[in-house]
C-alpha cells in the first residue's frame, strides 16, 4: 500500500488523465441507463471511489499535510462522503432492479440518512466549518509565504471532477473534448498572511464561541448550513411520501434551499459588522456558496418540471438540429445522455 500511495503522489497529474478519461468513457458504454443493467452502474462507482482514495492520498503527502493538532480530522470524512454518494447510485439501481421503483426509495432514504449523519459529524469535527462540495473536500486555510495580505488562489474553481454532480455534468456539457482538460482537477486552496499563526494552518471557533461570541449571526450560520445539509434527506422522505409526480417534494425542496441560502447570505453579509459581528467566510467558502446556487440549475431536470417543460424543449431541439451534419449526431448523443442521466435520483437530486 505504502508503494502505491507513492506511486500515486509522483505521478499525480497521469493519475487525474487516466481517471478523467475512464470516468467520460464510461458514459459511452451500452446498456449505460437501462434500468436492468448495474454493471455500468457499479464500474463508474468503483472508478469514483479509486479516484476519491487517489485523491485523498495526494491530499494527504506528507509535505501538504498539516501540523499536528491543528484541527486534524479525527476520521477521513471527506472521503467517506465521497465513497457513499458514489455507492448511492449503484444502490438506486439495484434497488430498482430487484424491488421497482416504489421499493427503491427505501434505500435511498437510508443512504442519503447516511450521508446526511456523516456530514453532521464532518462538520462537527471540523470546528463547524461549511461543507466545501457537500463534503467532499476539507475546509482547510493555510498560510501561503511571501504573499503580502492577499488571498491568492492555485487551481480554478468549478464541480470537483470526482464528486458525481462533478463528474455527470462535466461529461453532459463538455461531452466530446479532452478528457483531461474537461475534468481537470480543481481546487481552490486559499491563503492568508497572519503573523499570529506562524505559518500554522487557521482555525475556526468552535461550537460555543459561535453560540456565545458570534451571537445571532453565529447561530443563523449554523442553522443555515444544518439545512444545507438535511435538505436531501428531507427530499427523498417527501419523494416516497408523495412520489416524483407530485409538486410538493419539489417545492418543498426548493423553499429550503432557498431559506437555507438566504439564512447564510445573511449571516454572512459584512455589512453587519457594526452590529452583533457577522460570520466571517473565507474565499473558497465564498466560491462554495456560489456552487450552491448553481446547483439550483438541477431544479430543472428534477421531475415533475423535467416532464412536464424540459423534457420537451430537449425533444424539440433534437429535432429541429437533427437535419444538420455533425451537429445533429452530437446533440442528439447529448439529449439522450440528458434524458437517461434524468432517471437517476443521483444524479439530479444535487445532494
Amino acid at each position: 500500500m505504502e508503494a502505491y500511495k507513492l506511486w500515486v503522489r509522483k505521478n499525480k497529474e497521469f493519475v487525474h488523465s487516466i481517471e478523467s478519461l475512464a470516468n467520460g468513457i464510461t458514459w459511452l458504454l451500452p446498456e449505460r441507463f437501462s434500468n436492468s443493467e448495474i454493471a455500468p452502474e457499479a464500474v463508474y462507482a468503483l472508478l469514483g471511489i479509486v479516484s476519491a482514495l487517489n485523491q485523498h492520498i495526494i491530499d494527504t503527502t506528507p509535505s501538504r499535510s498539516r501540523p499536528q493538532g491543528q484541527g486534524q480530522l479525527s476520521f477521513p470524512w471527506p472521503l467517506c462522503v465521497s465513497a457513499l454518494k458514489d455507492l448511492e447510485t449503484v444502490v438506486e439501481v439495484a434497488a430498482l432492479h430487484f424491488y421497482g421503483e416504489d421499493g427503491k426509495w427505501n434505500f435511498i432514504v437510508v443512504t442519503e440518512a447516511m450521508k446526511a449523519m456523516v456530514r453532521l459529524a464532518l462538520f462537527r469535527d471540523s470546528g463547524y466549518k461549511m461543507l466545501l462540495q457537500g463534503g467532499e473536500v476539507e475546509n482547510v486555510e493555510k498560510k501561503r509565504p511571501n504573499v503580502q495580505g492577499l488571498h491568492h488562489a492555485q487551481g480554478y474553481n468549478g464541480f470537483m471532477p470526482h464528486n458525481l454532480e462533478g463528474r455527470a455534468m462535466s461529461a453532459l456539457s463538455r461531452f466530446g473534448e479532452n478528457a483531461k482538460m474537461a475534468l481537470d482537477p480543481m481546487w481552490m486552496n486559499r491563503f492568508h498572511r497572519n503573523p499570529e499563526t506562524n505559518g500554522m494552518l487557521i482555525k475556526k471557533p468552535t461550537l460555543s464561541i459561535i453560540w456565545s461570541q458570534r451571537g445571532l449571526y453565529g447561530r443563523l450560520f449554523l442553522m443555515g448550513e444544518v439545512l444545507c445539509i438535511v435538505r436531501p434527506l428531507l427530499y427523498v422522505l417527501l419523494i416516497k411520501k408523495f412520489g416524483t409526480r407530485s409538486w410538493t417534494p419539489w417545492l418543498l425542496s426548493l423553499a429550503v434551499d432557498l431559506t437555507g441560502m438566504s439564512i447564510l447570505s445573511h449571516a454572512t453579509n459584512p455589512s453587519h459588522v457594526g452590529e452583533d459581528g457577522f460570520y466571517k467566510v473565507s474565499s473558497a467558502e465564498k466560491d462554495e456558496l456560489k456552487r450552491r446556487k448553481l446547483l439550483w440549475a438541477l431544479y430543472v431536470m428534477r421531475d415533475p418540471f423535467f416532464t412536464k417543460y424540459t423534457k420537451h424543449r430537449l425533444e424539440k431541439t433534437d429535432t429541429y438540429l437533427s437535419r444538420v451534419p455533425v451537429i445533429g449526431f452530437l446533440t442528439g448523443k447529448l439529449v439522450e445522455l440528458v434524458i437517461g442521466a434524468q432517471t437517476r435520483y443521483t444524479y439530479t437530486s444535487g445532494s
